[in-house]
C-alpha cells in the first residue's frame, strides 16, 4: 500500500495526463530549487542584509513548483483541504494568511536566538501543519527549510543528496516527525525534537558526502 500523502482540494489541476504531469513536476522542481539557491546566494553575498521570512517568498517558491500544473500556483488555497494517510486536518482556508504571517513572525523574532536546525524544523513542520496551498505543500516546505538553514548558517551547504532530496527519497521518518509534532501541538506544546534530530542526521549525511566527493 502506498503510504505517501497527497492533498485533495479544489479546483481541478490543469494537467490530467499522469506522464505529462510528472514531467512538468520534475521540470518545476528544478526551477523551484534553483530559485531557492538564488535566494540563498543573495543573502550570503550580502552579509549585512537581514533575513526576513515573508509570505511573498513562500508564494514565489510555490509558483515555481506549480506553474502550469495548478490554477492556484503562487496563491493560497481557497477551499478546505484534506491529506490522505494522515490524521491531521489542516485549518480552514480563511485562516491561512494569518497563520502563515504568524509562522513568518516566529522565525523573524527568533532568528538571532535560535539555531539553524530549530528554525528549519519549525518552518518544515508549520508549513505542513497549515497546508496553505492546494498542492505542492511538501515541496515548498522543503525548499523553504533549505533556505532558512543555509541562510542562518551563512553558507551554501555542499554535498548531495541535499536535505530536501533525502526527505523526498524516504518520507517515513519525515511523516513520523510531523505526526509527533502535530500530536504535541494539539496540547499547544511546540515539540520539534524528532524533526530536529532527523534534520541533524540528514545534514551530517550531506556534509559527509561532500567530504567524500572532495576526496575523489
Amino acid at each position: 500500500m502506498n503510504a505517501d500523502r497527497h492533498s485533495s482540494a479544489d479546483p481541478i489541476e490543469l494537467i490530467t495526463d499522469p506522464e505529462e504531469k510528472a514531467r512538468r513536476e520534475a521540470e518545476n522542481g528544478i526551477r523551484q530549487f534553483n530559485a531557492a539557491l538564488t535566494v540563498i546566494r543573495n543573502y550570503i553575498s550580502n552579509p549585512d542584509k537581514a533575513f526576513r521570512l515573508n509570505q511573498a517568498l513562500i508564494l514565489s517558491l510555490h509558483r515555481e513548483a506549480l506553474d502550469g500544473i495548478h490554477p492556484l500556483a503562487g496563491t493560497y488555497r481557497n477551499s478546505p483541504v484534506s491529506i490522505s494517510n494522515s490524521g491531521h486536518s489542516p485549518p480552514l482556508h480563511v485562516e491561512v494568511p494569518d497563520l502563515v504571517a504568524e509562522m513568518c513572525d516566529y522565525v523573524n523574532r527568533h532568528w538571532d536566538e535560535r539555531g539553524a536546525i530549530h528554525l528549519a524544523a519549525y518552518v518544515l513542520w508549520r508549513m505542513c501543519w497549515i497546508h496553505p496551498i492546494a498542492d505542492g505543500n511538501g515541496r515548498t516546505a522543503r525548499a523553504l527549510l533549505y533556505i532558512v538553514l543555509n541562510v542562518k548558517l551563512k553558507s551554501l551547504l555542499p554535498g548531495t543528496p541535499t536535505i530536501p532530496d533525502q526527505i523526498a527519497a524516504d518520507k517515513t521518518p519525515y511523516y513520523a516527525a510531523l505526526e509527533k509534532s502535530d500530536a504535541s501541538w494539539k496540547g499547544e506544546i511546540l515539540a520539534l525534537s524528532e524533526m530536529e534530530a532527523m534534520l541533524e542526521t540528514m545534514l551530517a549525511t550531506q556534509l559527509l558526502n561532500a567530504t567524500r566527493e572532495a576526496a575523489i
